[in-house]
């Protein structure tokens, strides 16, 4: 159950600046009134900052609830922030889908259930692919279990 994928050492760019922070607003305004699609809301509390931080990123539904989401970060080399904030906080999490939101608990995947997870992901999406070819570093796949 442990957080412990390190930055690579190549990958393309990682997302950032003000079009992304208005984007991600507009995504999150959206998710409160119900529609986005595949897209969840993950809000973790910052690991530095204890803030509340709200994200969008998409959403791969598990039978039984939850969800699987892959920390892609587009490829780049590095983990994005929320990551790091699930793994210092792996219980204190919520999604925010359809409108609803839900207390989950936070796992990274490893080995086989990764790879399972993996392969459905890239089935669905095969940008997730893409992303995995640009950098050194293995794409973290967590999974976020109804608490």
């Amino acid at each position: 159950m442990s957080f412990d994928t390190r930055a690579g050492t190549r990958g393309a760019r990682q997302p950032k600046g003000w079009f992304l922070a208005w984007f991600n607003r507009r995504v999150v305004r959206r998710a409160r009134k119900g529609g986005t699609g595949d897209t969840i809301v993950l809000i973790t509390v910052g690991r530095r900052t204890g803030a509340e931080r709200q994200t969008p990123v998409r959403g791969f539904p598990e039978k039984g609830g939850g969800w699987l989401i892959v920390a892609s970060s587009a490829g780049s080399a590095g983990n994005p922030a929320w990551y790091h904030n699930l793994a210092a906080n792996p219980g204190q999490v919520r999604v925010l889908s359809g409108g609803h939101t839900v207390d989950v608990t936070a796992e990274q995947l490893h080995d086989p259930d990764r790879e399972r997870a993996w392969r459905r992901i890239t089935g669905d999406a095969p940008r997730f692919g893409e992303y995995q070819e640009k950098t050194d570093r293995v794409l973290p796949v967590i999974r976020l279990t109804p608490a």
